[in-house]
């Protein structure tokens, strides 16, 4: 019974010493046998170094912006006047496979998709992204104002190709198919990174912890 369509497996070239047979190559064949890897084992040595790995024909999907998620603490403005203070935020987004698992920066899986997106498109592809700075912002009373950002995104689609010295779950060759998506240089394909304020009002609870002596007609920062 075949365990996945998405896995499969090859064996390495046989040469035959028979003059009138030639060269005899058992190609690459669909799906694993029950006794095969997982899609997550064959990832692991890939990501070990066990296994030689190649990620082979990336392609790059279209870029589009990500979702907004807040960067920075928030303030809480229990006066009765505007509150307005430069708030500080920092954004760090990260790359994730076909299964929602992490792609580590700097580790093998990164630098190797690195290595296939630089030689077929000639610039680098990074698996994580960093940036941090402040913004001005205005929070009404009653409200509760934080800082939001988006990232650019983008997919890249190809092939684990696995390759192992000495038989692995019966053969040397190991493909399985992978979509990773991760943070794009700002500009790409036309969309920009965006950081705005956005505020809210006050919960009932968050209304009635500015009643309290300490905080009563003051603003305060909460730590995301």
């Amino acid at each position: 019974m075949k365990k996945s369509r998405t896995i499969r497996r090859g064996s390495r070239l046989l040469a035959l010493s028979t003059a009138s047979l030639g060269l005899v190559a058992t190609m690459a064949i669909p799906a694993a046998a029950d006794d095969g890897p997982t899609r997550e084992q064959l990832k692991a040595d890939c990501a070990s170094g066990e296994g030689k790995c190649s990620f082979n024909e990336p392609a790059l999907g279209k870029a589009y912006l990500g979702d907004f998620r807040q960067v920075s603490n928030s303030l809480y403005n229990c006066s009765t006047s505007d509150a307005k203070q430069s708030m500080g935020w920092s954004d760090t987004v990260g790359s994730t496979d076909s299964a929602g698992v992490s792609v580590t920066a700097g580790g093998n899986i990164a630098g190797l998709i690195d290595l296939s997106v630089t030689a077929t498109y000639s610039h680098t592809w990074s698996s994580s992204h960093t940036e941090n700075s402040s913004l001005d912002m205005t929070v009404k009373p009653g409200e509760v104002g934080w800082i939001s950002r988006a990232q650019v995104m983008q997919t890249v689609s190809g092939t684990w190709q696995t390759h192992y010295d000495s038989p692995k779950w019966g053969h040397y060759f190991w493909f399985v198919p992978d979509t990773v998506t991760g943070p794009a240089p700002n500009g790409t394909d036309g969309q920009s990174n965006a950081v705005t304020v956005k505020t809210r009002k006050m919960t009932t609870a968050e209304k009635n912890s500015c009643s309290a002596d300490a905080k009563k007609g003051k603003t305060f920062v909460v730590k995301r």
